[in-house]
């Protein structure tokens, strides 16, 4: 009988000598052995994650597919798979793009049989690197017409106990959204300690969390107090929805279990992204929705360019895709606020200022320029520049 605590250490230290980052990342997670899930996943461990392997499974496995396997766990907790797939509607769908984005960083011969890759459906042919959310998207699309015999193979296999159904993230999907951003910031806090752990040792950061690893540990401060302003903007104003959870019951709502009410500012941000707007401009703005995020608002982000190209409420894990760069005209974004009266407690706009005033603008506008334009003194309402 294969030793599996044994097992698990050998593939540790391989992996630490082979890729650093990822050995030293598995050896400051918590284990634990199950065999009520078919492969391995990751799981909640207070406002921490840790890895659940079934014993049987993992023994089955040589050290090449361990380490792959391994690898495969650690790319979900990087990427912020765990926490995310609730913001997406077909839940079969995330799980299948979530493993198409992690597996091309992952020797095809180091995963377990039945791996998904880009190739398993050669009919949608899918582009490489494109990130979870443009495969969602694309597998989305193809379930609206007929779906390919490929993709109807792998949905038929999802019965809840599959290696493909990612069963232990079931307990993220339940949890509210301050207790995701809680494990989101352990998480991201494990990461840049690996990240200098690895660096110490003359190690390498993978190419695919390069850009992940440099935003956590480079993140630029506010360049406005958007927790002070916020306060007094809104003021004591909130909007009051009520959301339905998974659960069947929960001790601190026996009244209604599985209803949870909550009370919140709700601020729609229209995002200029005309293409007067620089890139540089850009990567301010979401710098800047980061840390409006950050104040416990809800932020609701309409990209317009001369008309409305995306509204989704803003969340720091998911990739953003900038929709427009063509002219400018403010009044689609003026419009919303005004046709949904009572859903958005203010408004603010991120723009270079550069378009005609528009009308019918609501008095609780916030009008934020970047810090390389002019403000644009005819726009009604508060106006300042980030610098």
């Amino acid at each position: 009988m294969v030793n599996i605590a044994e097992s698990l250490a050998r593939a540790s230290k391989t992996l630490i000598l082979r890729e650093p980052f990822y050995g030293l990342f598995l050896v400051g997670l918590n284990k634990v052995f199950r065999n009520d899930i078919p492969t391995a996943g990751v799981s909640k461990n207070g406002i921490g994650v840790q890895l659940s392997i079934n014993t049987e499974f993992f023994n089955s496995l040589n050290d090449k597919q361990r380490m792959g396997l391994l690898k495969h766990e650690l790319l979900h907790i990087s990427f912020g798979h765990l926490v995310m797939r609730d913001l997406y509607a077909n839940h079969k769908l995330f799980n299948i793009a979530a493993d198409l984005e992690i597996n091309q960083y992952i020797d095809r011969d180091a995963l377990p049989e039945g791996g998904l890759f880009l190739d398993t459906f050669p009919e949608l042919n899918l582009p490489k690197k494109a990130g979870t959310k443009k495969y969602y998207e694309l597998l989305e699309q193809e379930c609206k017409d007929n779906p390919c015999q490929s993709l109807k193979s792998i949905l038929n296999q999802m019965d809840g106990d599959s290696q493909y159904d990612h069963k232990t993230w079931k307990e993220f999907d339940e949890l509210t959204e301050a207790e995701k951003k809680l494990i989101q910031k352990q998480v991201e806090h494990q990461i840049k300690e690996t990240a200098d752990q690895t660096k110490k040792r003359c190690g390498n950061i993978p190419g695919e969390l390069a850009d992940l690893i440099e935003r956590l540990t480079n993140i630029e401060p506010p360049k406005f107090d958007w927790k002070g302003y916020l306060r007094r903007f809104v003021g004591n104003s909130t909007v009051s929805y009520t959301k339905k959870l998974r659960r069947k019951y929960n001790k601190r709502y026996s009244d209604n279990p599985g209803l949870k009410i909550k009370f919140k500012n709700n601020i729609l941000v229209g995002v200029d992204t005309s293409g007067s707007v620089s890139n540089d401009e850009l990567k301010e703005f979401m710098s800047e929705l980061t840390h409006m995020h950050k104040t416990g608002h809800q932020i609701t982000v309409a990209q317009c360019d001369t008309e409305i190209n995306s509204v989704e409420v803003f969340n720091p894990r998911k990739d953003w895709e900038i929709k427009g760069r063509g002219g400018t005209v403010f009044q689609p974004v003026i419009d919303l606020f005004n046709k949904k009266k009572g859903v958005y407690t203010a408004l603010i706009y991120l723009t270079d200022g550069e378009a005609a005033t528009p009308e019918d603008c609501p008095k609780n506008t916030l009008w934020v320029h970047s810090s390389q334009c002019r403000i644009n003194e005819d726009l009604p309402g508060l106006k300042i520049q980030l610098n």
